[in-house]
């Protein structure tokens, strides 16, 4: 459950750019929307995973979209995961000049403990994600309710306006494919039916319930969202330094750990093709990262982000019909 928020809440979900980019006003429906088809996928790529006790995503992309078109998923998994994982770098970067600390330092720093997690191999993520989702998802949930009892907001004021309900298919989308290559390398780490129905159900809710409060947090400040890079700076703008100084802490470890996800979907689908350490291999997929940094944050998430939700749709209807395409099969 920790490893697919863990992908999730990057940085561009946790910094609220993302979810400005698909959500905003009138998107309450969007966001039960995407509940639902974001807990239904992953219990249908899971339940494919520890069928095939799989160790990289391809034997589960195959099922998904057919033998046909699993070459050029494939691809746009690789470039998925390549492009998104230096959207996170970028993240860092930003992250530590908020701070005036400089954006290279920031990104060297992620990506130097990026080695050093991967030391230990896929059972490194897995472990520290037991450690800092908890502590991540209580602290936004925090700072955002405390933001809504400040300034007296009303949860529910903008449930009539449902007319962005078409975004919930897209955002999804996007978030669909990383799930792919992820949980497509853990399928032998499962060990029953019951983990895949709590890691879908858990995770899909946990996500809901935090999207739909930080979207109203963002509504209140939509006219200075476009003054800052990262738009949960905007939110903690009236508040003191300590609370500041919390949430950057734990933005850099969303950052990290969707970082790491995005590097053992790489890492393992490219390991059987080198006979060198797992470490090494992060280490180089890491250096051809850094010079694509300077492109700059949101105007990779600006770009990209719509882009890949787009492109993913096919992958999310398969998802959503696959019970029906699968008895159709058989």
């Amino acid at each position: 459950m920790f490893l697919i928020i863990g992908t999730t809440i990057g940085a561009g979900y946790a910094s609220g750019r993302e979810l400005w980019e698909f959500f905003g006003h009138g998107s309450g429906l969007a966001i039960v929307l995407f509940v639902v088809f974001f807990s239904f996928s992953c219990l249908v790529i899971m339940s494919i995973s520890y069928r095939k006790k799989s160790t990289e995503y391809r034997p589960v992309l195959k099922e998904i979209v057919g033998e046909k078109l699993s070459p050029i998923y494939d691809f746009m998994i690789f470039l998925y995961l390549f492009t998104t994982t230096v959207v996170m770098l970028s993240g860092s970067g930003a992250t530590g000049q908020a701070f005036n600390i400089s954006y290279w330092w920031g990104v060297g720093f992620i990506v130097i403990m990026l080695v050093l997690l991967f030391l230990r191999d896929i059972g490194g993520l897995l472990s520290i994600n037991q450690l800092i989702l908890p502590v991540l998802i209580i602290g936004m949930l925090y700072v955002l309710l405390r933001f809504t009892v400040d300034h007296h907001l009303n949860l529910f004021s903008h449930w009539r306006e449902q007319h962005n309900w078409p975004a919930a298919f897209p955002f999804t989308a996007l978030n669909i494919l990383p799930m792919i290559a992820v949980l497509g390398a853990v399928g032998n780490k499962m060990s029953s039916k019951k983990e895949i129905w709590i890691a879908s159900l858990g995770s899909g809710l946990i996500l809901g319930v935090l999207t739909f409060i930080y979207n109203n947090s963002l509504i209140q400040i939509a006219e200075e969202i476009f003054l800052y890079e990262i738009p949960l700076f905007a939110i903690l703008s009236n508040y003191p330094f300590y609370m500041v100084l919390f949430m950057t802490i734990l933005l850099w470890f969303a950052i990290f750990t969707t970082a790491a996800s995005g590097i053992m979907g790489l890492t393992t689908r490219l390991e059987s093709y080198f006979s060198i350490p797992f470490w090494l291999l992060v280490l180089i997929i890491l250096a051809t990262m850094i010079p694509l940094t300077t492109v700059g944050f949101s105007t990779l998430i600006g770009v990209l982000y719509p882009l890949y939700g787009l492109l993913n749709l096919y992958v999310l209807t398969r998802l959503l019909l696959f019970p029906l395409w699968n008895k159709r099969e058989k």
